[in-house]
């Protein structure tokens, strides 16, 4: 039995937060989603408001997008020793990162939900604090690293379309059309702002292919 499941009373939760269909695909975690993404998003917060009493919102902003965008959180999720992960789709599930930062998301909202943000909170902040410490100056997001790049190399600001919109309202998914010079991307999200992010992100990703 891995770590995670130990610090659960209902073990239920777990299973519901780490519950995927064998495709591969999100099953029956959205809503816990959702909820762990706000407990996440204010522990983080607060860790940085305390961490560093001096910096203007907007870095702090930037290290906040850092500590909880999807690239960082499938990164964490790797780490565990997720029981559910035993299933066929193991394989798939490991080098999906959407599906891993889901599910990093739903076990912070199933733990929340079994103890109490107190908990949620002993269990985040052991976690984050390092890779919070680990950044001597706020880091630049994917949109903003783009954005200079475009300027400089392109000499036109990326733009960013909502394409699609769908997902019921406790757990809606956008589509973002991102266009930067000769490159299109697109990308979903849970969020327009994280939606945007991945495909900034991913956008970034096939420039350094391509260079």
């Amino acid at each position: 039995m891995d770590k995670i499941i130990s610090l659960f009373k209902n073990k239920d939760l777990y299973y519901q937060a780490t519950k995927l269909a064998l495709n591969g695909q999100k099953s029956g975690y959205e809503r816990l989603e959702f909820l762990g993404d706000r407990v996440l998003g204010i522990v983080v917060a607060e860790m940085l408001y305390n961490a560093y009493p001096n910096e203007a919102e907007g870095l702090l902003a930037k290290r906040f997008v850092a500590l909880t965008c999807g690239k960082t959180l499938a990164k964490i999720t790797k780490t565990w020793n997720l029981e559910s992960f035993g299933e066929k789709s193991a394989h798939c599930i490991r080098h999906n990162k959407s599906i891993l930062s889901d599910v990093c998301e739903s076990v912070i909202g199933a733990l929340y939900l079994d103890q109490g943000l107190e908990k949620a909170k002993e269990f985040i902040i052991p976690i984050w604090e390092p890779l919070m410490l680990s950044y001597e100056h706020a880091p630049q997001d994917s949109k903003s690293q783009l954005q200079e790049y475009s300027q400089k190399n392109f000499g036109i600001l990326p733009t960013y379309t909502l394409v699609e919109q769908h997902g019921q309202a406790h757990a809606p998914e956008f589509i973002v059309k991102l266009e930067a010079g000769p490159y299109i991307k697109m990308a979903k999200g849970g969020s327009i702002k994280k939606a945007e992010q991945e495909a900034a992100y991913l956008l970034l990703q096939e420039i350094e292919h391509d260079n």
